[in-house]
């Protein structure tokens, strides 16, 4: 299973473009002349790419000095490390592709944090709202896969797995000889743990994973968006009692939530009206309108408000 763009986990990638620059000094120089911070800053401005840099700035500023200390290095490393053992050898290239660094992604990572903790903050949870989380909960469960592009080259593997007295050490053998997951085939085909939550994950892959036990593999080959896989089941824990995972249903709730742009339009806009939001510049002073003049009352939705859209996590 190819993963979706790391961005798609956490935060869509905001270019890293000086808005505030402001003077005389060169950006860059031409045989045609020299391009200054304020020509600069006067075209990007202007842009739509300039303007949602603005805006997601102004929000991580707010969202920091508010939920700031709700947020801690040791979680967004562990989830820095997340990223980086999924894609594991093609992790600094697929930094580079999204033009990130360690740095700029470990920062967008704590600033969604931040975003969860204020969504977190507005979430009201009742019991009815666990009871049917409950039912649908599913514990983060170990995979591994082999990804191929046909559904006989994945039935194939799968009648040498059922021919084989160690179908584990099977697998990862012809995870190495037969996948076309570049991400996963040099980890012995080890995906990501996921849960019922996770949006990274291809839809017909939960399904079909989360009915192995552990030690288990598909028995049919599963087609999902990037091609036919096989799953072979590392740990499918029990789902045990619901008294027993309060805390990790109140987490996939609000997880939800994040993925609900009118509850998370509504809880920037809350965000930012308490954050004394001034635009100094008249030719931007309308750019967080869709958020400072809404009804945090309400739940609005719109489509090209780029925070709500840009900010969902996973």
């Amino acid at each position: 299973m190819k993963s979706k763009k790391l961005i798609a986990m956490i935060a869509c990638a905001t270019l890293a473009l000086p808005l505030a620059a402001c003077g005389s000094k060169a950006v860059a120089t031409t045989s045609g002349g020299k391009i200054t911070q304020e020509e600069y800053y006067n075209e990007m401005k202007s842009t739509t790419n300039g303007k949602q840099v603005l805006q997601q700035m102004i929000l991580d500023k707010v969202l920091e000095k508010e939920y700031g200390k709700q947020v801690s290095d040791k979680q967004v490393n562990a989830q820095y490390n997340t990223y980086k053992n999924q894609y594991g050898s093609q992790f600094s290239a697929v930094l580079q592709q999204q033009g990130l660094t360690e740095k700029k992604l470990k920062q967008q990572i704590r600033s969604n944090l931040c975003l969860e903790a204020a969504v977190r903050n507005y979430t009201h949870i009742t019991n009815a709202q666990i009871n049917k989380q409950w039912k649908k909960y599913e514990p983060k469960v170990q995979t591994a896969e082999i990804l191929v592009g046909s559904k006989d080259d994945a039935q194939s593997i799968i009648d040498q797995l059922n021919n084989s007295d160690h179908p584990y050490k099977t697998f990862k053998k012809l995870v190495k000889s037969k996948s076309t997951d570049a991400s996963t085939k040099n980890a012995g085909g080890k995906v990501a743990a996921f849960d019922n939550t996770s949006t990274s994950v291809d839809s017909a892959y939960k399904k079909a994973a989360f009915k192995l036990k552990t030690g288990e593999f598909t028995t049919e080959p599963v087609k999902t968006d990037d091609g036919y896989v096989v799953i072979y089941m590392i740990e499918h824990p029990a789902k045990g009692k619901k008294s027993q995972h309060i805390n990790d249903l109140k987490t996939q709730i609000v997880q939800e939530k994040m993925n609900d742009s009118k509850f998370l339009h509504k809880v920037v806009s809350n965000v930012l009206k308490k954050g004394n939001v001034s635009i100094k510049d008249n030719d931007l002073k309308n750019i967080m309108d869709d958020y400072l003049n809404s009804n945090a009352s309400t739940t609005k939705s719109n489509s090209g408000s780029s925070l709500t859209k840009d900010r969902k996590s996973t």
